[in-house]
């Protein structure tokens, strides 16, 4: 059975076809040549938020990153339990297969994952019914605590701090991954943190020592 025609695939047409006669024709050679393959040197882990595209935010051509969007841009930890592991089978593609040079955990303002695992409003909840995603946010839980003492649990100090602190957890889940434990102590991959504000439309990068994020001019 055919679904029906909407407004929303008008929209995606539409769009289609701007691409086809922007982009498409004038890039042809380019994606000629990625018939052949691709060959990216970077990887993004970023939000699944309608608002934080990757290939947006960096104006990269088709081809330049490997981008994985979830919820709250998470890694979660390295595990061998059976299971659909989607985040780290793109992890282990982009690492061995493709072996990128870069992973960029890329968190953002205004995500409302993040909200939810300060405000802890899913937790409890049935599949179906946010269980899915209460799940996955319980990764935060543990630098939660830290931040509602300094901040509580509503405000944009606090979504910030969570936001911010989540990229730190995305990161140090990266490393518990064997593949990325050795390429990173060979000096052959390089992790970073990235928040982007939604507000201002500014990226900030994580200084790993000093743990804090600095607007890239």
């Amino acid at each position: 059975m055919t679904a029906p025609d909407s407004p929303e695939l008008d929209t995606l047409i539409a769009g289609y076809r701007r691409f086809r006669e922007g982009r498409w024709h004038p890039q042809h050679e380019r994606w000629a040549t990625l018939r052949e393959g691709q060959s990216p040197k970077v990887m993004i882990i970023a939000c699944s938020d309608s608002r934080v595209d990757p290939a947006q935010v960096f104006d990269v051509d088709p081809g330049e990153v490997f981008v994985v969007r979830n919820v709250a841009a998470m890694v979660p930890p390295f595990e061998t339990t059976p299971g659909h592991h989607g985040v780290s089978a793109a992890l282990e593609f982009a690492v061995q297969v493709l072996k990128v040079r870069e992973i960029l955990v890329m968190g953002h303002g205004m995500c409302g994952g993040c909200k939810a695992a300060l405000t802890q409003e899913l937790h409890g909840t049935e599949p179906g019914q946010g269980g899915f995603i209460a799940d996955w946010i319980a990764m935060l839980d543990h630098v939660r605590e830290p931040i509602v003492r300094e901040h509580g649990t509503a405000g944009r100090a606090a979504e910030r701090a969570m936001e911010q602190a989540g990229v730190k957890v995305s990161l140090a889940n990266l490393r518990t991954f064997p593949c990325v434990q050795h390429k990173e102590a060979k000096g052959d991959l390089v992790l970073r943190g990235g928040f982007f504000a939604i507000s201002d439309g500014v990226l900030h990068l994580l200084d790993e020592e000093s743990g804090e994020f600095h607007p890239v001019a």
